[in-house]
């Protein structure tokens, strides 16, 4: 008999997210299928919430809105970088994806949105940051935690 997956399972889906307008951004289908932890983090809290209480083979379309996925646009983080701060040999273009690092030693991804004669615009907001986004998921198992089951011997 097979349980809901709640806070705490392991689960392995396939899952197709898309924007609102359709165009596919992500898919596990036909590659991989994606293993969390529910309640760990690692994937967008709409997703996570949209898991718990599915069964294995169950299928369904969850609608995420920024504040759940990818959190709302900030525009304090972007900003503007002189040339003369930009490493040696860097020649940004819009468009350029790089790493930084900020004021307490997180990395971040970043952007180049602009670029003018003496400064280049910078975007750190995650892509997909301010926007809705639409997830086909499909629950494949509830991965069995070898800690619940006992061996007769």
């Amino acid at each position: 008999m097979s349980h809901k997956a709640q806070q705490g399972d392991t689960v392995r889906v396939n899952y197709t997210g898309k924007s609102e307008d359709g165009s596919v951004f992500e898919s596990s289908v036909g590659v991989m299928p994606l293993k969390f932890t529910i309640g760990s983090g690692e994937v967008v809290s709409g997703f996570e919430n949209a898991v718990i209480g599915m069964l294995p083979g169950e299928k369904k379309t969850v609608v995420v809105e920024p504040e759940e996925g990818f959190g709302l646009y900030d525009e304090d983080l972007v900003f503007e970088v002189l040339n003369e701060e930009l490493p040696e040999g860097v020649a940004p273009h819009i468009g350029m994806d790089f790493e930084m690092v900020d004021e307490e030693g997180y990395e971040l991804s970043a952007v180049v949105i602009d670029i003018s004669e003496d400064s280049v615009t910078i975007d750190a907001n995650a892509p997909l940051a301010g926007k809705t986004v639409i997830y086909d998921i499909e629950l494949i198992e509830i991965v069995p935690d070898r800690k619940t089951h006992s061996r007769v011997s």
